[in-house]
């Protein structure tokens, strides 16, 4: 009984991702992305959303599947582990899509060689490791490069001795850079094409040219309901305390409180909404 009530509440916490956080950043991300010449602030807010939709998106849809295996009486390991709370590519990579980055682990790296034959085998294990990853998502040069990029920059961890080059800096700052990086990599992700990222990269440094249809493109981005969306996402994923955990005691009354209204807000939420698949049902 017990293993089925904390079945259910992973499958709220997921459901609430997916339907309360990951569709309303999306829209958002969706408008700057889709915009011509979006203002450089502009640009980061579209990035940061994404992140925060992939995030809740995916971390939404392996919850509820975690959630419905265990009142089916199977169990799976969570899938996401606090990624954006990484203090390095390399710690990233074992928090993020834990399912994927086994694979490629046990059924790619270690049968290439993995570390066993040299650092500069295990170099070329990691690049082709990760540019199968990005394949594995799509026959796109976006996601070619996007496991490029990932690649090498395990590699020059690797080289490190698993250490980022900014190391020896405070671990929340360590935390942000390793985000800033992420945000680098998404872009990749989201853009159609590779000329469409080169864009957008251009954009959040400044090198597009904004115009008036940049400031109504951020004002009817900024409203008060969108900015307490993103910033109770940013909450969320920077704090340790997860899904699986929280589900640990799932039959105290202060859950049930919390859980109930939560599922009932989830279900009124949805039927209001336009349809919304999970993102990785593309993958």
């Amino acid at each position: 009984m017990r293993r089925f009530a904390s079945g259910i509440c992973i499958f709220i916490l997921g459901f609430a991702k997916k339907v309360l956080l990951a569709n309303p950043v999306g829209i958002l991300a969706d408008t700057v992305f889709n915009a011509a010449q979006p203002a450089a602030f502009d640009a980061w807010v579209g990035v940061l959303a994404y992140a925060f939709q992939i995030y809740f998106d995916f971390c939404g849809y392996s919850d509820m599947a975690v959630g419905l295996g265990r009142m089916l009486g199977f169990e799976f390991l969570k899938n996401f582990d606090a990624p954006y709370r990484s203090q390095s590519i390399t710690e990233l990579w074992r928090r993020w899509h834990i399912s994927l980055s086994s694979v490629l682990r046990d059924y790619l790296y270690y049968p290439l060689g993995g570390n066993r034959k040299g650092p500069a085998r295990t170099y070329v294990n990691l690049g082709i490791v990760m540019l199968l990853g990005g394949l594995w998502h799509g026959a796109k040069w976006t996601f070619i490069v996007w496991g490029a990029y990932h690649g090498a920059l395990l590699c020059c961890e690797r080289w490190r001795g698993k250490q980022s080059l900014y190391q020896t800096l405070p671990p929340p700052l360590r935390i942000g850079i390793t985000f800033v990086l992420v945000l680098f990599s998404w872009v990749l992700f989201r853009a159609d094409t590779l000329a469409g990222a080169v864009h957008y990269y251009g954009a959040l440094f400044g090198l597009a040219q904004g115009s008036e249809a940049s400031l109504l493109l951020g004002a009817g981005l900024y409203t008060p309901y969108r900015i307490i969306i993103l910033a109770l996402c940013g909450l969320l994923v920077f704090q340790p305390l997860q899904a699986h955990d929280w589900a640990e005691r799932p039959q105290t009354w202060g859950r049930v409180t919390v859980l109930a209204p939560l599922f009932a807000l989830c279900v009124a939420v949805m039927f209001g909404q336009s349809f919304n698949p999970f993102l990785y049902f593309q993958f």
